[in-house]
């Protein structure tokens, strides 16, 4: 862990920050490397031997939120390239293992540069408070396979999102994809 980084109160999650370098033509900042990351356990991915073997530039204008999305296969490494982001992290590591445990909320935001690793297990998604470009390096390759989430609203698991100025009703704009994830509860049946 260097200096720039500091743990969560969730078992595996690390938040950090890049150094931005810029003059008059533009910046540069060094996302990853590999020497300073660390090893990847098996704890963090969910698979042994992992790696990280796909990277993804998500875009979202301002108000839109993606999540709440769960991995059981997958770390997730991501930057704030540019914009700001609150961070929802939802640890349901519990919740998978007794359905009447409560599953643990930790938001944060992130703005260019900061970085936060999510390991498997832990269910995230973020909201665009500005427009946000987010590179995310991940463990598995994208198959569908191990895309689940559950609802970014869900009343059992209370994630506090704000209310987003701009929208008619004050909720943010969504896929329909996660217009129609399910509670938690019924997402962790689904999975026994």
């Amino acid at each position: 862990m260097s200096d720039n980084e500091s743990r969560s109160a969730l078992p595996g999650v690390l938040y950090g920050r890049r150094d931005i370098l810029g003059d008059s033509r533009g910046s540069f900042m060094e996302v990853w490397r590999a020497s300073s990351f660390g090893e990847l356990t098996t704890e963090m991915t969910g698979l042994p031997d992992s790696r990280f073997v796909q990277a993804n530039l998500s875009t979202s204008a301002a108000g839109v939120l993606r999540g709440l999305h769960y991995h059981r296969r997958q770390l997730d490494y991501w930057t704030v390239v540019s914009g700001r982001a609150l961070v929802a992290l939802v640890d349901v590591r519990s919740v998978i293992a007794d359905l009447a445990a409560r599953a643990i909320v930790e938001m944060r935001e992130l703005s260019a540069g900061e970085t936060v690793t999510i390991p498997t297990g832990v269910a995230h998604g973020f909201l665009a408070l500005e427009p946000l470009q987010l590179l995310y390096l991940v463990t598995n390759e994208y198959d569908g396979s191990d895309e689940l989430g559950f609802a970014w609203d869900d009343p059992a698991v209370g994630v506090p999102w704000p209310a987003v100025p701009g929208t008619p009703d004050g909720k943010p704009i969504l896929s329909q994809r996660d217009r129609n994830n399910p509670a938690l509860a019924d997402l962790v049946r689904s999975l026994r």
